[in-house]
C-alpha cells in the first residue's frame, strides 16, 4: 500500500491531524487502553505528561539488541517491535516504514521527521521499552505518575499505569532523534492511513 490509495478527503483528514497538541495525543492513547475506561480526563492528562516528561529526560539507552527487518508490518499492524528471546531483537517493518515515509513527504512533515529519523525513533523505541518493563526505571516511571494504590505508615505502594510506558517510550525516542514532533502524531497519521479500505488498523510499535 502507498499513500497514492489514499483519497483527497482522507489525505486532508490526516493533514488536520497536525493540528492537535502533541499532548493530546497522549491522553487519547491513554484514554484507548484497556483500565482506563471511565478515568477522570484530568487524571488521563496528568499521567500524560508526566510519561511525556519522565521519557524525554530519560539518559540515552545503549541499544544492544540486533536490528532486522521484515516487510509484513501492515499485517500485522506494526511498524517495529522488540523480542527478548532467542536473543534481544528489534524488527523494523520496512513496509510500514515505508509508508510512513511516503506519508511525511505528501503531508509536507519532513521538517518535523527529517530523513532517516523515523528508523532511528523506532529503533529507539523499542529499546528503551526493556529498560521500562523492570528494575529502577520501571519504579521510577511508576514513582514519576504518583499512582498510589497503597498506603502503610510512611510507605507508599505506586501501581501501574497501562499505557505510561508507551508514551514515555514516544517521547524519549522523539527526544534522542531531534524530532519536530512527537513520534504519536505520526502514529494517529498511519493509522487513519491504514484504516482505509486498502489496509487494516495499524497497532502499537512494539
Amino acid at each position: 500500500m502507498t499513500t497514492a490509495l489514499l483519497d483527497h478527503a482522507t489525505l486532508a483528514g490526516i493533514k488536520e491531524l497536525e493540528a492537535s497538541d502533541d499532548a493530546e495525543f497522549a491522553v487519547r492513547l491513554l484514554a484507548n487502553t484497556p483500565t482506563h475506561e471511565g478515568r477522570d480526563p484530568a487524571l488521563l492528562r496528568q499521567w500524560a505528561r508526566a510519561a511525556t516528561e519522565f521519557g524525554s529526560a530519560m539518559p540515552q539507552v545503549e541499544a544492544f539488541a540486533r536490528v532486522v527487518e521484515s516487510n509484513d508490518g501492515l499485517t500485522k499492524g506494526l511498524l517495529a517491535r522488540y523480542t527478548s528471546r532467542p536473543a534481544p531483537t528489534v524488527e523494523v517493518f520496512t513496509d510500514v516504514l515505508a509508508l510512513a515515509e511516503e506519508l511525511i513527504d505528501r503531508l509536507d512533515w519532513r521538517h518535523w521527521y527529517p530523513a532517516g529519523s523515523l528508523r532511528a525513533a523506532a529503533i529507539a523505541h523499542e529499546a528503551v521499552h526493556e529498560q521500562l518493563h523492570h528494575g529502577p526505571v520501571k519504579k521510577a516511571l511508576k514513582r514519576s505518575l504518583g499512582h498510589v494504590v497503597l498506603h502503610a505508615g510512611h510507605h507508599r505502594l505506586y501501581g501501574h499505569v497501562a499505557g505510561a510506558d508507551e508514551i514515555a517510550a514516544h517521547a524519549y525516542a522523539g527526544t534522542v532523534c531531534g524530532l519536530g514532533r512527537s513520534p504519536l502524531l505520526l502514529t494517529s497519521a498511519l493509522t487513519v492511513a491504514v484504516r482505509t479500505p486498502h489496509g487494516s488498523p495499524l497497532g502499537r510499535k512494539k
